[in-house]
């Protein structure tokens, strides 16, 4: 069954994707939770039409999410978290901390798009991933330090 994404879900395609799935997770999943459409002919018209007037649209998000792709290349965030002496951090660091933190230093950026390879568990520097636009992808130098 071929459907048509309405909006972005992770490991099948982004919004406008036409993506060939499993009879019944296409049925029973995607179409009643309004994720995907059937793609029959109607449906293939309409979304030619909707993407060709999307397309300058879609070309200045692209520079937008470049433009804030390099302003992170340049940026170096520091998280502020508990820990004691010896470098051990009380819980770990999230997303939603990496985005405060983003947002303390006027890039706002949801916390659902950005990743963390690995557990942040101790005190130093590390990288998360922010996936920007289908496209562009930056990653974030994170300074992790204790908090005084």
């Amino acid at each position: 069954m071929e459907v048509i994404l309405i909006q972005d879900l992770a490991n099948l395609g982004f919004k406008n994707d036409i993506v060939k799935v499993r009879d019944g997770y296409g049925r029973n999943y995607l179409l009643p939770q309004k994720i995907a459409i059937i793609a029959n002919e109607s449906n293939r018209k309409q979304l030619a039409e909707n993407l060709k007037q999307q397309a300058h649209k879609a070309a200045k998000i692209l520079a937008d999410a470049q433009a804030l792709e390099a302003k992170l290349a340049e940026t170096v965030i520091e998280v502020k978290v508990k820990a004691n002496e010896d470098g051990k951090i009380f819980g770990t660091v999230t997303t939603q901390n990496i985005a405060d933190a983003l947002a303390a230093n006027e890039i706002n950026i949801d916390k659902k798009v950005i990743t963390i390879a690995e557990p942040i568990k101790q005190l130093g520097e590390y990288t998360a991933q922010a996936r920007l636009h289908r496209e562009v992808k930056a990653d974030i130098k994170l300074n992790v330090v204790a908090a005084e």
